[in-house]
């Protein structure tokens, strides 16, 4: 594997300075940074080969084409999805939850009916299956977790019945970095024939995804929290439910003939769920963070993130009085989310930041875990695969100096 002083000099924004300090960037929950080799490709695409894809005959419209297909291509592969026709381009996961949720919704979801989330869900995994229990007057369930960021898997047959309809659970939470159990969950859910979609974005970056061994009916995940560009995301639906749904949009490259007054086909999948111009320059951008990615050791990279992780929560657990960690399970994602007593998150975020460290504060989008432990707002850090060792005692120093200048 290259090491990690190679990876880090393929991303060019780790060499920026903050307040005249070197940039020590433990947000990759929110964004990861961008290799050069990606930024490099959409560029040389805007500057030579942009073009509209599925709709030109000229050379660069044809040549764009067969990149974003290849693109296509690459994601396929990287999830293990049957077909290319599996796989949908989207602006992101959050577009990817509301398609499923309002086609799905649309042709299967009727009053009296339930949809099961969880609570540590990110929003863009609960609040558009809130719209379609609205809409269609079906109850939201909601399986807890433990104080320790485990979900509480005993409860989880208890609600399912003959009138669940769909299950929506994260394959790593963004706050908590809790891991569930797909496998189980899915397996529950399938014993009813009961369709599940996971929320990928925090897991495919830090764990091999085969969606065909999880069993899984439909999977999310944004380009930009997989070291490529923002604006793109996808959507992997077994063809059988892809093939079942109603389009998400309307409008250009996903029809098939479109007649006056109401005359109107489809095109086949994936261009179903296509409409309008798609971000092409994106999707390529996409492949080729992938291919960045998969030029690496997996298993190395996570060796390497956890180490981190048991590094980060040593540094702040022993050295900070008063200051604790949410989502302790044994197997979690490289997250450390915490607070201090007797401070406030946003006051040791802006301050960290004047020393050059980047960490999230607020609600991370997950409200309901906030609520589930009586809180408001916690820092978070997280950690991607060009983080190193000095940076986490640097952010450590960091924080306990925060910490002892707001007491």
């Amino acid at each position: 594997m290259k090491s990690l002083a190679s990876i880090r000099s393929d991303f060019p924004i780790l060499s920026s300075r903050v307040n005249g300090k070197e940039l020590v960037y433990l947000d990759s929950a929110a964004t990861a940074q961008k290799p050069e080799v990606v930024i490099r490709a959409m560029d040389e695409l805007y500057r030579t080969m942009n073009a509209n894809i599925h709709r030109g005959i000229h050379y660069m419209a044809e040549e764009t084409t067969a990149r974003y297909e290849q693109a296509r291509e690459r994601v396929r592969q990287l999830l293990n999805a049957a077909s290319t026709r599996e796989v949908v381009f989207t602006s992101g996961a959050t577009q990817s939850i509301n398609l499923v949720a309002s086609c799905f919704g649309e042709r299967y979801v009727q009053a009296g009916d339930n949809i099961v989330v969880t609570e540590m869900e990110h929003h863009s995994n609960l609040v558009p299956w809130q719209f379609v229990a609205q809409r269609k007057g079906a109850e939201l369930r909601v399986l807890p977790f433990d104080d320790s960021g485990a979900l509480r898997m005993d409860l989880l047959e208890g609600l399912l019945d003959e009138r669940t309809r769909i299950v929506a659970v994260t394959q790593a939470s963004n706050v908590l970095g809790t891991m569930p159990d797909l496998r189980q969950i899915i397996a529950t859910a399938h014993a009813r024939d009961i369709p599940v979609l996971v929320d990928g974005c925090q897991g495919i970056v830090h764990e091999k995804t085969d969606v065909q061994a999880l069993d899984c009916d439909f999977y999310a995940f944004s380009g930009h929290k997989l070291y490529g560009p923002n604006g793109i995301g996808v959507l992997y639906g077994k063809e059988r439910w892809l093939e079942a749904l109603p389009p998400y949009m309307g409008g250009g490259d996903m029809v098939g003939t479109v007649t006056l007054p109401t005359g109107t086909t489809f095109a086949e999948l994936p261009l179903k769920f296509e409409a309008g111009t798609m971000n092409y320059i994106g999707a390529i951008g996409l492949g080729v963070a992938i291919d960045y990615l998969e030029s690496l050791d997996f298993n190395e990279i996570r060796v390497h993130e956890k180490q981190l992780l048991d590094l980060a929560t040593q540094r702040l657990e022993t050295n900070i009085d008063g200051l604790r960690i949410y989502g302790t399970t044994l197997d979690k994602g490289p997250i450390v989310s915490f607070t201090v007593a007797g401070t406030h998150p946003a006051d040791i975020g802006m301050i960290v930041d004047k020393l050059g460290v980047a960490i999230r504060t607020g609600t991370h989008c997950a409200e309901p875990v906030m609520t589930h432990y009586g809180i408001t707002a916690m820092c978070r850090l997280s950690i991607g695969l060009y983080n190193t060792a000095d940076e986490i005692e640097l952010a450590a120093t960091a924080i306990r100096r925060a910490v002892s200048m707001l007491r």
